[in-house]
């Protein structure tokens, strides 16, 4: 599953052809911050792992994605188009991207 295809849905409230104009329920679109909080530290949380996982802090799992370019910096339309650069799943690359 794509994380990101969820993260554009939660931020623009349209699917990936910018259906509906102006999002679904435009009053329920989240921040890209609080869109990425949701697959990182809340998702821990609601798995009540959050004591290992979800954030970068010493004592947990050096679970972490590096993308390409900046997503704050991208549109919002292109957010499910990022790439992973980079998956590291216990402190070691476990998958990395074609360029």
């Amino acid at each position: 599953m794509n994380p990101f295809f969820g993260i554009y849905a939660a931020v623009t409230r349209q699917d990936q052809k910018g259906w509906p104009p102006g999002g679904w329920y435009p009053e329920q679109k989240l921040t890209l911050a609080e869109a990425i909080r949701g697959f990182t530290s809340d998702a821990a949380y609601a798995a009540f792992e959050e004591n290992s996982r979800g954030t970068i802090e010493p004592g947990k799992l050096a679970d972490f994605t590096i993308v390409e370019g900046d997503l704050y910096s991208m549109p919002q339309s292109e957010l499910f188009k990022a790439k992973v650069r980079y998956t590291v799943v216990g402190g070691e690359i476990v998958y990395r991207g074609v360029r």
